[in-house]
């Protein structure tokens, strides 16, 4: 549809950026941390681990400045469960939570608002080693953990996301790595863990808007759309199945309290439906999140299954693999978007389609979490990194948010990912996606001086025309 008018971002927009605790930290046990599953992981050969990652713990107030003179608006970060408390089931931990105290102040000093994830990816070891989300037990602690959040931080936090891509640590387990010496988990056991972090995750909604009246929470998924391979209807059939069990069948449970249909039949017919206790459709129900937050950065294009082996068969890399499944779908290749040097499909368009459909199928107002591109950025002889590729790809994503505006979604906020160069869960420090340049590399830290990028002074001018000026004028 083309208007006639085009729809401005609205006064107020949360124009931000992202990160994570485990990726731009660092002082994985500093100060009475605890560790955590991805502070067990291997790491390849040669590739940066979580160490020190960024040093964002060290470096927090100056990194935050750096975030003023971008101009951010807000900053959506995470708090690592097992620095506030160790082992994820016992006493808080002081230093730890006055980490987080701190960051938010100098957050609000600067009038950034704070966007808190109460969960991505790092549950603490000690709780993995009893049995991780697959122990029932690990509702109860998340709700207790959360809690405590909310009453010693909630007083200066507004907006709460309660577990980061839940469905990519179901549906692509190994892509958030194992442990030496640890297989993956087989499906029944994922989707048992899954309704565990679903009921967990409802109850912690449900707590948010008993113990922060005047606070908003919601789920962050990583959210997509699929495109049918061709005309074919048994290639809209396998779409459809594909884009119901990536992502309505996570979003569906959150925001309506209770399982999709064809995604509960799915798990029924291959015996990997989980048990569910007589109260728990209760506690489903009870959630009520107040916005959807999504993570977008590809598409994917899907045709009918053949049924056999040949399904299987991956056409993208990390946690936007398309692997197939025979009887459900198959990975096809779409001409008509470009990739990113990783492989990752580059589809703007793909992603007001993506809010259209969210907007459609919640009536929520809609937070785009992360969005962004990961590339190999080069630090210049003279000081300087050029990420001309970076700005082009979130100029693209920033003009089809405002289409989605003109077709009625109400979008709260963007958050590109990611504000500074982080750690890489799989490329270490070689795939940098911050707006601002870290000086290190996989095994030298040089002086982790922090450096703006090209992209830098582009998405200050974006931010300071509330989305009016997207052209490149340096």
């Amino acid at each position: 549809m083309i208007y006639q008018q085009s729809s401005p971002f609205p006064a107020g927009f949360l124009w931000g950026a992202s990160t994570s605790a485990y990726q731009v930290e660092g002082a994985w046990d500093s100060d009475g941390k605890g560790p955590s599953v991805v502070d067990m992981l291997s790491h390849p050969v040669g590739k940066a681990d979580f160490t020190v990652a960024s040093d964002h713990y060290q470096q927090m107030e100056a990194d935050v400045a750096w975030f003023a003179q971008l101009g951010l608006k807000a900053y959506r970060f995470s708090v690592a469960w097992s620095r506030v408390i160790p082992d994820g089931d016992g006493a808080v931990n002081p230093a730890g939570l006055d980490f987080y105290r701190r960051l938010i102040a100098t957050l609000r000093d600067h009038g950034i608002e704070p966007i808190v994830t109460l969960y991505h990816f790092d549950l603490p070891w000690a709780l993995e080693q009893q049995g991780g989300w697959l122990n029932r037990h690990t509702i109860e602690v998340f709700v207790r953990y959360a809690d405590m959040l909310f009453r010693e931080l909630g007083d200066q936090v507004r907006y709460w996301l309660t577990i980061n891509e839940q469905n990519t640590m179901i549906l692509h387990p190994g892509a958030i790595g194992t442990p030496p010496g640890r297989a993956l988990p087989d499906k029944k056991s994922l989707y048992q863990q899954s309704h565990h972090m679903l009921v967990a995750q409802a109850q912690v909604m449900q707590r948010c808007h008993t113990l922060l009246p005047g606070a908003k929470i919601g789920p962050a998924i990583n959210t997509t759309s699929m495109y049918a391979a061709t005309c074919r209807p048994e290639d809209a059939i396998a779409a459809h199945n594909w884009e119901t069990l990536r992502c309505w069948s996570f979003l569906d449970v959150a925001v309506h309290g209770r399982y999709n249909a064809l995604a509960l039949r799915y798990l029924q017919d291959r015996d990997l439906a989980p048990q569910m206790l007589p109260q728990d459709g209760e506690l489903l129900a009870a959630a009520r999140p107040d916005f959807v937050a999504i993570n977008y950065y590809s598409t994917a294009t899907i045709a009918a299954s053949r049924g056999d082996a040949s399904d299987v068969a991956p056409r993208a890399g990390d946690q936007q693999i398309m692997l197939g499944e025979p009887g459900v779908y198959r990975p096809e290749e779409n001409p008509y978007t470009a990739k990113t040097p990783y492989g990752w499909v580059i589809d703007p368009v793909g992603l007001r389609l993506t809010l259209r459909k969210v907007c459609e199928r919640y009536n929520l107002p809609v937070m785009i979490t992360e969005n962004g591109i990961g590339a190999p950025d080069t630090l210049a002889a003279d000081g300087t990194v050029d990420d001309g590729y970076r700005i082009d790809f979130l100029r693209q994503h920033i003009e089809q948010i405002q289409l989605a505006l003109a077709d009625g979604v109400e979008v709260i906020g963007y958050f590109p990912w990611s504000a500074i160069d982080v750690v890489s869960t799989h490329q270490g420090y070689a795939k940098r996606y911050g707006f601002i340049y870290v000086n290190r590399d996989e095994q030298s830290l040089h002086d982790l001086r922090r450096i703006p990028k090209r992209s830098f002074g582009w998405y200050q001018q974006v931010i300071a025309s509330n989305g009016q000026q997207l052209q490149d004028t340096r």
